[in-house]
């Protein structure tokens, strides 16, 4: 890449194969984004697994001005290379696990011989993922670096979230989506996008809160189980507009969505968080949700309280051909991410 002298952020955006085609090598830079194109256990639409480039592409269109956390980029933003033989591996189980979806849907179960040996295959592919994506954070980790995770689809970013649980003592989760994953094994899959959640849960105890916002869309089981944990703070989509209609104001619900998180927390925000207007083709589209400017004033509120950002992911995004709003999107909350995110380790926010 050109080095940071000969790049100049008021010209025409580089197509140099970067995240906002920033000139940073990883080596160099303080954040560093990881790249997992994957999508083999989504229930609905496929198509995820093309984000990471179609944001890619979408993010060179944007000009580099942050009023939230001005000149913030200039301490790197840096992309990793990303490992397609993923990609390959997601179209390949992705095979399986449809015919297996389908096969539920017409009335069988998972115990038929039918599906049994395809989401035996599933489940290890899944989960040589998300050693692959544990062991490639883990080095930008152990290097100093803030890690940034594009998906894929909402199972990706469990190698980080647990990569992190191994090398911090106590953090939060601020989850934004329509969804609160926290089914177990859904459809056979013991990585799937709808459990991330509930394998975070259980499996990072690192994790002292999951506070869920927006969640919309959930089974009697997840809510259940949301109730009853008191790891679990519940943000949900109706309560959020009920409060709103009653006259508290949106800055103030933030406070209370803040107040209830650690110091150190990481942000997994899931695309259909935000109302489908922004996200037409996101695997799973929910009516409701949250504006991008709500969304974004959330993670200002973050980062202004003091609270420090130790990884994100931003996930879900499903590009098309012939409609480039999804990615546009993407790339425009991946950049949110990244301000703040190096904001809130400077704390040099601006009011």
């Amino acid at each position: 890449m050109e080095p940071l002298n000969a790049f100049d952020p008021d010209g025409v955006g580089v197509d140099n194969g970067a995240y906002f085609g920033m000139p940073f090598d990883p080596s160099a830079a303080e954040l560093v984004l990881v790249s997992v194109p994957w999508d083999v256990t989504v229930s609905y639409g496929a198509g995820t697994a093309y984000g990471p480039d179609a944001i890619i592409e979408a993010s060179t269109q944007l000009d580099f001005h942050e009023p939230l956390a001005p000149g913030a980029w200039r301490r790197g933003i840096a992309t990793a290379d990303i490992d397609y033989t993923l990609q390959e591996t997601s179209q390949r189980l992705r095979a399986d696990a449809a015919k297996v979806i389908r096969h539920l849907e017409g009335g069988g179960t998972v115990d038929d011989d039918y599906v049994v040996r395809k989401i035996r295959r599933v489940n290890e592919g899944c989960a040589a993922m998300n050693d692959a994506v544990g062991a490639q954070v883990g080095r930008w980790l152990d290097a100093g670096k803030i890690v940034g995770l594009v998906g894929g689809d909402h199972s990706t970013p469990y190698g980080l979230i647990r990569a992190l649980g191994e090398r911090h003592e106590a953090f939060g989760v601020l989850h934004i989506d329509a969804h609160r994953d926290l089914r177990e094994a859904y459809e056979g899959f013991l990585f799937s996008h709808a459990s991330i959640m509930f394998n975070v849960l259980r499996d990072v105890p690192q994790v002292r809160k999951l506070v869920q916002v927006a969640v919309r869309d959930f089974s009697e089981r997840e809510a259940a189980l949301a109730d009853a944990s008191e790891r679990v703070e519940s943000f949900a989509d109706l309560d959020l507009a009920a409060a709103e209609f009653r006259g508290e104001t949106w800055d103030a619900q933030c406070r209370r969505i803040v107040e209830t998180l650690p110091e150190e927390v990481y942000v997994s925000f899931d695309i259909d968080g935000l109302g489908f207007e922004y996200c037409p083709r996101t695997g799973t589209p929910v009516c409701g949700g949250l504006t991008f400017n709500k969304a974004v004033w959330l993670l200002r509120t973050l980062v202004a309280s003091g609270r420090r950002i130790i990884g994100f992911d931003l996930v879900e995004v499903c590009p098309a051909p012939e409609e480039r709003l999804d990615a546009i999107t993407g790339a425009r909350m991946l950049w949110k991410l990244c301000s703040l995110a190096l904001a809130s380790n400077e704390h040099n926010l601006t009011e």
